[in-house]
């Protein structure tokens, strides 16, 4: 992580505040569903997460991957146009 100079603050890069949002959606789907997901990569529009836990296998996974990860994803980066699951 860089800082400004002026002023010593952190400079946060976009793959970093994305691995921040996917760590607290996947907090929560582990607390409620058993599950995880974490980031794997991004490339321009397109982001790769890998599912764990009760995710895999699950019959609802594409909802919890395009309804909470991409959703949230989105809200603050609607540039992403692809969440993926590797």
């Amino acid at each position: 992580m860089t800082k400004t100079p002026e002023h010593n603050h952190p400079i946060h890069t976009k793959e970093e505040h994305i691995k921040g949002l996917l760590e607290q959606v996947s907090a929560y789907i582990e607390q409620y569903h058993g599950g995880s997901v974490d980031f794997i990569s991004l490339h321009e529009d397109v982001l790769t997460v890998r599912v764990g836990g009760a995710c895999l296998g699950c019959s609802r996974l594409s909802e919890t991957l395009q309804g909470w990860v991409a959703g949230t994803i989105r809200q603050f980066f609607p540039e992403i146009q692809v969440v993926s699951a590797d």
